[in-house]
Formats: C-alpha cells, sequence, structure tokens
C-alpha cells in the first residue's frame, strides 16, 4: 500500500513523514515537486503512484497575503483540494486534509463542534472552508481536521519568533483578546497516525473533526509561556518575560480579521480514537526546549 503525501516540508508534512511511515510505502513530495497551481501535475503525481491514502499538508497560509492574493490562495486551498478529491474518489483512496478554524465566525466563548455553522471572515479561511466543501462534495473517503495556532520546531511559527524577539527587544506587546489552543505539528502528525488506524479498524467514519491540544490561553499567555520556560532552561534573553504588554486586538489591526474565538471542540474525535488531547503546554515545553538545543549547536 503507498501513502502519498503533498507538502512534505511543511511543519505538519515535516512530521508526517515519521507518523506515515508505519502505514505503508511513503511518497513524500514537496511543493518544489509538485505545482499545487497546476491541477495536471497534481493529477500525474497521484496517477504515478496509485496511493491507497492521499495526505494534503500543503496549503497557502500567509492569512494576510491572501486578502490581495484572492486567487493564488484559491488555488492551493480550494482547486488543488478538489483535484485531489476527484482523485481519490474516482480510485477508491482515502483523502486526509487539515483545515482551520478560521472557517468560523469567531464569535462567542465555547469550543465549536465540527458541525458548527461555517462563516469565515477572511479570504483564507473562506478558501479553507471552500477546499472542506469540495472534499465533501466529491464523495471521496476522507478525514478533514481542523486546528489551529500551528507550531513546531521547525518552519516558520509563534514560539520561533518569540524566542527570537525575547532575545532582540526590550519591550513586547502582544495580543490578548484572542483565545484557542496551541497545537504542535507532532501532535497533529501523531493523531493522523493514529486516525489512520482507527480507520482502518472502523472505530472512525469519513467526515471533518477537530483536532487541537487541550486547553485553551491566547497569543499573550502563549508568548509569556514561551519566554518563561526558555528563560528556566536558561537561554539568555534581553526581555523579561513578566514585561510582556497585553494589547488588545484593536491595537494590532492586519489586513485580515483574526478569530477572537478560535476554540475547538475536540470530543468527537477523541472518542472515536479513545484518546484525550494532552495540554498544549506540554509540547510547546518541548519545542522551546528543541529550539534552544538547535540554537546551541549553531552557536
Amino acid at each position: 500500500m503507498t501513502v502519498l503525501l503533498f507538502g512534505a516540508n511543511g511543519q505538519v508534512g515535516t512530521e508526517l513523514r515519521r507518523t506515515l511511515l508505519p502505514h505503508g510505502r511513503l511518497v513524500a513530495l514537496s511543493r518544489s515537486e509538485v505545482d499545487l497551481t497546476d491541477a495536471g501535475a497534481i493529477r500525474e503525481a497521484i496517477d504515478a503512484h496509485a496511493p491507497s491514502i492521499i495526505v494534503n499538508a500543503a496549503a497557502y497560509t500567509a492569512v494576510d497575503k491572501a486578502e490581495s492574493e484572492p486567487e493564488l490562495a484559491g488555488a492551493i486551498n480550494r482547486d488543488a483540494v478538489a483535484v485531489m478529491a476527484e482523485a481519490a474518489k474516482a480510485s477508491g483512496a482515502l483523502l486526509i486534509h487539515y483545515s482551520t478554524d478560521y472557517v468560523f465566525d469567531g464569535e462567542g466563548v465555547t469550543p465549536y463542534a465540527p458541525d458548527a455553522p461555517a462563516a469565515p471572515q477572511s479570504v483564507y479561511g473562506q478558501t479553507k472552508l471552500d477546499g472542506e466543501r469540495a472534499i465533501v462534495a466529491s464523495g471521496c473517503a476522507h478525514l478533514i481536521f481542523r486546528t489551529s495556532w500551528v507550531f513546531a520546531s521547525h518552519g516558520h511559527n509563534f514560539v520561533k519568533t518569540m524566542l527570537r524577539l525575547g532575545q532582540e527587544k526590550p519591550g513586547l506587546r502582544v495580543v490578548s483578546d484572542q483565545i484557542g489552543a496551541p497545537t504542535s505539528a507532532e501532535l497533529i502528525a501523531d493523531v493522523t497516525g493514529l486516525a489512520i488506524s482507527g480507520y482502518r479498524a472502523e472505530q472512525i467514519k469519513t467526515g471533518v473533526y477537530h483536532l487541537t491540544a487541550g486547553g485553551e490561553t491566547s497569543w499573550y499567555g502563549f508568548a509569556s509561556f514561551v519566554l518563561q520556560h526558555a528563560r528556566k532552561r536558561g537561554l539568555q534573553l534581553t526581555l523579561n518575560p513578566d514585561a510582556i504588554e497585553a494589547i488588545p486586538t484593536s491595537e494590532f489591526p492586519t489586513p485580515a480579521r483574526r478569530p477572537a474565538n478560535s476554540r475547538l471542540g475536540c470530543t468527537t474525535l477523541e472518542r472515536a480514537l479513545g484518546i484525550e488531547m494532552p495540554d498544549w503546554r506540554l509540547h510547546a515545553a518541548r519545542a522551546v526546549e528543541q529550539l534552544i538545543e538547535i540554537q546551541k549547536g549553531q552557536g
């Protein structure tokens, strides 16, 4: 059996290269190998490898830039996904795809259930929702995992940015009224591996699921934790973590609107797989420690 992975060098894709290996012959393709704006190239890759499982970890994730590049965002987040779904339906393959909390309007204070009404407030969120809908409309077997606030010890993400700024800046202002669950690429990949096994065992069915770490915090709380843990681990900072200033979203305007409520309810997925999502701090601490070690090695 062959597992075909798109987006192999991204944050989630890098971790998936580890957790997909036990599930068959893994073919991991990066963006440089397959142009996701080229439907023909996507079809050729799928036809060439005849996978039993297609995993799409590729996406256009430049949330603000998408406001001025809607065509490109749509080509990758919607059109490319539709091609994968059509190919999966034709061949009988399972399609695994990742989506986002941005498909919701961000209102309220309770976690969104997978079947909650979608109401994206940005181009990025709309194109991701369009991708989801294309998968469902195709009729292919699928697992769509919505996640949020993804980070890792590699790639570009909030943890790496905070560690860099903590070593460069004497002060920092971070938004405190957006709430969600920081989720590691490692956790997403691990749960994906479990879901594949669960799908084969008929524990989990085709559908949309929420996949985030346990607990919740704000971006301000996330930043404070990252820098406090880094200091505990001996990283020299120019910024005192206790001196980070909490600010409202209104003081940090961006082209794309961010959800104030990014909480996603994961109960359906947890029950199906018989697991409980770990608190977000577990993997955040691990990522900080890994990045410190990487920095030491480079020094």
